[in-house]
């Protein structure tokens, strides 16, 4: 798992039991996914089409920090699907994983557009082309 991202947990991130909201969480996840399969299939029109079933493990709380990591579970035609995990960067306690995230990559129309990607590319290989 490459964890890509940390975010801060502040009060406007908890829930009324004081620990992080879930949807906030969600929407970090979701966010963090689609950048990634931008970058990864060169299209900035990419939407999320299937999430797997969620599973909490645990929660956070203000003050810690967490970090998102991604996988790529497979390359489709159209689509990349990643797994998804959170954990607190100090603790390494797993928050949250998601085994499966399908991203759908689509054209002008909003139509689902082959992108014949086949495997992770790093920046520095792009540049070297």
């Amino acid at each position: 798992m490459r964890f890509h991202t940390r975010k801060w947990v502040k009060p406007e991130d908890l829930n009324p039991n004081g620990t992080l909201f879930g949807g906030r969480l969600l929407a970090w996840i979701d966010e963090e996914v689609a950048l990634y399969s931008i970058i990864q299939l060169e299209n900035p029109r990419v939407v999320t089409k299937h999430m797997s079933e969620i599973n909490f493990k645990s929660s956070a709380k203000t003050g810690d920090i967490i970090e998102i990591g991604i996988d790529v579970v497979k390359f489709g035609k159209t689509s990349i699907t990643l797994s998804c995990q959170v954990r607190n960067i100090m603790t390494r306690e797993i928050i949250i994983s998601v085994d499966t995230i399908t991203m759908v990559n689509l054209d002008q129309e909003g139509k689902p557009l082959v992108h014949g990607k086949t495997k992770i590319e790093f920046i520095t290989e792009r540049l070297d082309k």
